[in-house]
């Protein structure tokens, strides 16, 4: 769409993924008043835009925000929708996310993800790993933390949920890094579930 051959995509994604706990962080401290991932996201694709010499002014609006919908676009894990369909049959699932509510559901309904509600950061308003991400999830659903689980691949989000009081399950995905270590890999604990896919952990609790 933009017609820069001389951009690598790979580098491109990495670079516009590489701003998003900076611009997370400018909302969790209080910095800036709270806005959803989208926006973020937004922002974040017009900063590297011009980080590669291309003005965000010179491209129209839908193009834009058809760029920054491409996270609302991504393929899921193979294992998801297996997982989470035998998951569901004994517990309710839900989403945790820094995701806002309307790019959980494209992704949702796009995939066949069959969560029974979808929670984005409206929620709670503020993003995880902030304590009230997790707190408020378990109010919503009028049980405590204890009898919430996160299920989640990242270390640093399982051991702030943990902090919070929530149960945890580890999902290890290898390839999300393209190979490269995990940058959270020193949060890593021992989790009270560790699996190697969303199916595993339906064999472990659905038994």
């Amino acid at each position: 769409r933009l017609d820069r051959g001389d951009i690598d995509p790979h580098v491109f994604a990495d670079g516009w993924r590489k701003r998003y706990q900076p611009a997370l962080e400018e909302v969790r401290s209080g910095r800036r008043p709270f806005v959803i991932l989208d926006t973020l996201h937004r922002e974040a694709l017009e900063d590297l835009l011009r980080h590669h010499r291309i003005d965000p002014a010179a491209i129209d609006d839908a193009t834009l925000d058809d760029l920054t919908h491409a996270w609302h676009r991504l393929d899921p894990w193979p294992d998801s929708v297996e997982g989470l369909t035998r998951l569901k049959t004994r517990f309710p699932i839900v989403t945790l996310s820094n995701g806002n509510i309307a790019l959980m559901l494209d992704m949702a309904r796009r995939a066949g993800l069959p969560w029974d509600a979808i929670l984005g950061a409206e929620v709670s308003r503020v993003y995880k790993p902030l304590p009230e991400s997790y707190l408020a999830t378990a109010r919503l659903l009028a049980i405590d933390p204890s009898e919430l689980c996160l299920v989640a691949a990242h270390h640093s989000d399982l051991a702030a949920a943990r902090a919070a009081g929530l149960q945890t399950a580890y999902v290890d995905r290898p390839h999300e890094y393209g190979g490269r270590a995990a940058p959270d890999a020193d949060a890593a604990q021992d989790w009270d579930v560790s699996v190697g896919s969303l199916t595993q952990l339906a064999d472990e609790l659905c038994r």
